[in-house]
C-alpha cells in the first residue's frame, strides 16, 4: 500500500488513496497522534473502514433496509458493511481513489462511481488535502454526473483519539432518538444529558446519534496532553453525527450534510456539484 505523506511545521498527515481516500495518520510531532492509527491489516484491506478518517460519500450512515425514496421513486441499495443489514456510508470508503496530484503539503483525490453497484446514479466525488503549519483542510465535493436531478450529500468520519478526560465541546439544536439498529425515530431538542455547550468528557456516555442545528465548530480537549483541536465545517455541513462506543480508545465527530437516512431529501441539480470544507486545527490547551 503506497501512502501519500504531507509534512508541515509539526504536523503530518498520511494518505491512503487506494484503501477509500482515507487518512491513515494525522499526528502533532511531540504530542502524537489526533486521530486513531491505522494498522498495516486495515490498509491491506483495500478499504478505510479501519482507517483514522474515511469520507462519506454520497451519503452518511444508514438507509434503512437499502429504500431509498424520493420522488416517487424508490430504489433498492444492498447491504455493503459487515455486520450491518442496512447499507451505511456510501461507496467511497470502499474503493480506490485516484491521485490527480500531489505534493508535500497538498493532494487531490477523485472517485468517480458508475452507477453500476452501490448506489444507483453516477457522480464523481473529490477531496483537496492541505496541510499548512498549524491546520490540516479538507475540501470534499460531489458532482452528479446524471441528466436529471438524484439525492447526494457529503460527510466525514474522523476518529479521535481518545483519553480517559478528553472531552468534547459543540453546539447543536435537535438530535434524532435512534432504535437499537441505530435507526432514527424521531427528532428532538437536545437533552441536558447530551448537551455539549460546555465542554464534557466524552467517557461514558456512549452515545450513535445526528445532531442537526450545528454552528460549524466543535473543541475537543485532551488536558492530560496539554492539546485541543477546533474542528470547523462550512455551510455545506450542518449536521454532526457524535459516535462514542463503549469501551474504546476513539470516538467519533463527523460533519455531514444531511441526517441519517433522509439523503433522498436532499438532491442536487443536473451537473451540479455540493462542495465544503472541513479544517482540523490542533494547538495547546
Amino acid at each position: 500500500m503506497t501512502l501519500l505523506s504531507l509534512r508541515a511545521g509539526r504536523l503530518a498527515v498520511d494518505l491512503a488513496p487506494q484503501a477509500g481516500g482515507s487518512i491513515a495518520r494525522f499526528a502533532v510531532e511531540g504530542i502524537g497522534d489526533v486521530l486513531r492509527p491505522t494498522r498495516a491489516e486495515a490498509l491491506a484491506s483495500g478499504t478505510g473502514r479501519d482507517t483514522a478518517c474515511y469520507p462519506l460519500v454520497p451519503f452518511s450512515n444508514r438507509i434503512a433496509d437499502g429504500r431509498l425514496a424520493f420522488e416517487n421513486q424508490e430504489f433498492h441499495l444492498s447491504p455493503n458493511w459487515p455486520g450491518v443489514r442496512h447499507p451505511m456510508h456510501g461507496d467511497g470508503w470502499s474503493h480506490a481513489w485516484t491521485v490527480v496530484t500531489a505534493d508535500a503539503r497538498s493532494a487531490e483525490l477523485v472517485y468517480e462511481h458508475d452507477g453500476r453497484e452501490g448506489w444507483p446514479f453516477r457522480y464523481r466525488a473529490k477531496q483537496v488535502y492541505r496541510l499548512d503549519a498549524d491546520r490540516l483542510a479538507v475540501r470534499m465535493s460531489v458532482e452528479n454526473l446524471e441528466g436529471r436531478p438524484v439525492p447526494a450529500g457529503l460527510g466525514l468520519h474522523p476518529f479521535f483519539t481518545r483519553d480517559a478526560d478528553t472531552e468534547l465541546r459543540c453546539r447543536v439544536i435537535g438530535v434524532w432518538r435512534t432504535d437499537p439498529e441505530v435507526l432514527p425515530l424521531d427528532h428532538m431538542s437536545v437533552p441536558p444529558a447530551w448537551d455539549f455547550s460546555r465542554s464534557r468528557k466524552v467517557d461514558g456516555l456512549g452515545l450513535d446519534h445526528c445532531f442537526d442545528g450545528w454552528d460549524g465548530s466543535a473543541t475537543i480537549t485532551w488536558p492530560g496532553r496539554d492539546m485541543r483541536l477546533t474542528l470547523s465545517a462550512t455551510e455545506a455541513f450542518r449536521h454532526l453525527v457524535i459516535y462514542i462506543p463503549d469501551g474504546r480508545s476513539f470516538f467519533c465527530v463527523e460533519p455531514v450534510s444531511h441526517a441519517n437516512g433522509q439523503v433522498g431529501r436532499h438532491l442536487i441539480d443536473a451537473g451540479a456539484t455540493l462542495a465544503g470544507e472541513i479544517t482540523f486545527t490542533p494547538s495547546s490547551s
